[in-house]
């Protein structure tokens, strides 16, 4: 099972959205065909929880809900990544809980905490490893200011098999791939726009919030990128990248914005975001986002 694990993350890890209702409740029916789609369409693991799903939004009840629903829609036709975090007696309380819901692997959240130090991030998600009690452990690093020593002890805790990079730095990547065990399984962290970068490196897959609504156009980059036809790749990622500089829009706070905004205009509404994510888009943000979709001919 690891060994199918570690072979799905070279692949498209897709950050699924948390759907919500029109009370701005939860509304997890709604995640059921986007999961059916890109299962479909090849995507080779899904994630819930992640951001584009909301996580800090979330309370840990709606978290430990989302996995148990996601679990269900994925039925075991793909791996599923459960993302964990904040503090740390919620994260082991999530890490818990996604076993029992089913999920392959946590995906652990790199904690935002404004006095996380290196060494104590260790202490933390050796804690989550614990609580999850064998279950295979992918961290989500976005910051690696806490240097290549903290990235090595990290990468040598047992249950640690993987790391989601979304740091846009590909040289500090490569460094810490070659100070790890090359068991350790690289991930692209900050989807398709950074892939090609990251594969130069020596990571392989990437993750995507792109899945959620065109999941055939992030397959077709993954299969460009694994033939080393990065002129493919590039054409391919040039024809989307007009919805990523939408998401990367207000401190990146149109993210998940972009997402919902677009599943909503294909007919899929999926509800609004919660704040401090902006909602909804501008008009300008609106118009940019329906060109792109009428331009790809994009259907739900």
């Amino acid at each position: 099972m690891t060994t199918d694990l570690r072979l799905a993350l070279t692949g498209i890890s897709g950050i699924l959205v948390t759907p919500y209702g029109s009370d701005g409740e939860i509304n997890p029916a709604r995640q059921e065909a986007i999961v059916d789609r890109a299962v479909i369409a090849g995507v080779h693991v899904l994630v819930a929880n992640g951001n584009t799903g909301e996580f800090y939004a979330l309370t840990i009840d709606e978290a430990e809900t989302m996995v148990h629903s996601c679990a269900e829609h994925v039925s075991g036709r793909v791996p599923l990544l459960a993302g964990v975090g904040r503090g740390v007696r919620d994260a082991c309380r999530l890490a818990r809980s996604s076993r029992q819901a089913g999920a392959s692997a946590l995906m652990v959240h790199q904690p935002p905490d404004p006095f996380c130090a290196p060494r104590g991030l260790v202490d933390y998600v050796r804690a989550v490893c614990d609580a999850a009690d064998g279950l295979p452990v992918v961290l989500y690093l976005r910051n690696d200011a806490i240097g290549i020593k903290a990235i090595r002890d990290l990468c040598a805790l047992p249950s640690v098999i993987g790391v989601k990079w979304a740091t846009p730095n590909p040289l500090k990547l490569a460094e810490a791939i070659s100070a790890t065990d090359p068991g350790i399984v690289w991930v692209g962290g900050l989807a398709e726009v950074w892939a090609p970068a990251f594969y130069a490196v020596g990571a392989r897959g990437f993750t995507s919030g792109l899945i959620n609504l065109w999941p055939q156009r992030s397959v077709a980059i993954h299969a460009a990128l694994e033939a080393g036809d990065y002129h493919k790749a590039n054409r391919l990622i040039a024809g989307m990248r007009a919805f990523e500089e939408i998401r990367a829009e207000e401190l990146n706070g149109a993210n998940v914005t972009g997402v919902k905004a677009a599943l909503t205009a294909l007919g899929h509404d999926c509800g609004a975001t919660r704040p401090p994510s902006s909602w909804p888009l501008s008009d300008a943000q609106e118009t940019a986002l329906r060109a792109f979709i009428a331009s790809n001919e994009i259907r739900f």
